[in-house]
């Protein structure tokens, strides 16, 4: 059995290694928007199976928001980790290379669909092999790759017969995505819905590339695999385009009050976007630990011991972290 790739999350394990954490825990570990869109949904989202008009309606929606010409280009998923583990059945590459480190599921995928995966620091050192994946804004440090140099290596591999794969899970909230370049034959996205949005329960996700893939991952997703819940949630979200703008600019004000916050703690913010910060301080780990006394979770990196990534909070969230400064300043 493979060994565990560590996320974000585990509220039940770090309830069951912290028992006298005050309640209720502030999770900041997984960059998901602490403020949710809301949604009210009508009942028959949970008892009827979704329309194939209604999924089609929600890829029009997803193809607007996301800038992409043709809704037949915008396939739906439950979640982009679904995507992850399809596409190496789907496109057969033999030999990937991934621009990281970074999420270290696309890896895993690859690997297990039997791949060569090849890991690069730097995207100019990709080569031409069948596959290419990056990440866009890079997780967990945020790092952006210039949107030229994207579609340099996209043309490279159209000239091959490669694809270039970018994940743009934490772009919805950003600039620079590469939807408006399709179609394009060496190119396809991968984009989340549940991160921006804070419905990362509701399982949804989108694949954009040509019409044919896109018409390849329905098929092989079968009837239904996108609940009726995420159907109607994601019209209603990916729609209302004055909420997007509205949470950009407040996340944009909460993640310099939270670099205020860490830096007058003694870290050093070294990357991120607007739902998370990744900062390094000396003894990471005993940080973390102390925090979690504190009942508040952010995510470490056994890879760096000096690396802690934070959420943006609200609410009751930032009141918990300013009291909880000692345990970042090591009291």
């Amino acid at each position: 059995m493979a060994t565990p790739i560590p996320h974000g999350g585990g509220l039940v394990a770090a309830r069951r290694r912290f028992p006298s954490a005050p309640e209720p825990w502030i999770d900041l570990s997984t960059g998901i928007n602490a403020i949710p869109y809301r949604v009210d949904l009508p009942l028959e989202a949970f008892t009827r199976l979704p329309e194939p008009e209604a999924v089609a309606a929600l890829e029009a929606i997803a193809a607007q928001a996301y800038g992409v010409s043709d809704p037949a280009m915008v396939a739906a998923a439950p979640g982009t980790q679904s995507l992850i583990h399809l596409l190496p059945r789907l496109l057969l590459g033999k030999r990937v290379v991934i621009v990281g480190p970074t999420y270290a599921e696309h890896a895993a995928a690859w690997t297990q669909g039997g791949s060569r995966v090849r890991m690069v620091d730097r995207l100019a050192a990709a080569g031409t092999p069948d596959v290419v994946v990056a990440v866009n804004p890079n997780n967990p440090d945020g790092a952006r790759l210039p949107r030229m140099e994207l579609l340099g290596v996209a043309d490279r591999m159209a000239e091959t017969g490669g694809v270039l794969i970018v994940d743009e899970a934490f772009a919805d909230l950003e600039v620079g995505t590469l939807a408006p370049l399709l179609p394009h034959p060496g190119l396809l996205l991968l984009r989340s819905f549940g991160k921006a949005y804070g419905l990362a329960g509701l399982r949804l996700g989108f694949l954009l590339g040509s019409a044919a893939l896109a018409g390849l991952v329905r098929e092989a997703l079968g009837p239904w695999a996108v609940s009726g819940p995420a159907v109607w949630a994601g019209r209603m979200a990916l729609a209302d385009e004055n909420w997007r703008q509205a949470t950009m600019a407040r996340l944009t004000r909460d993640a310099a009050r939270l670099d205020a916050l860490l830096q007058d703690c003694g870290c050093r913010v070294i990357g991120g976007t607007r739902l998370f910060r990744l900062v390094a301080l000396d003894n990471a780990n005993g940080a973390f630990e102390r925090l979690c006394q504190r009942g508040i979770l952010v995510r470490r990196f056994d890879g760096n011991p000096r690396w802690l990534r934070f959420g943006i909070p609200a609410g009751e969230g930032w009141s918990r972290l300013e009291a909880a400064r000692p345990a970042l300043i090591g009291r």
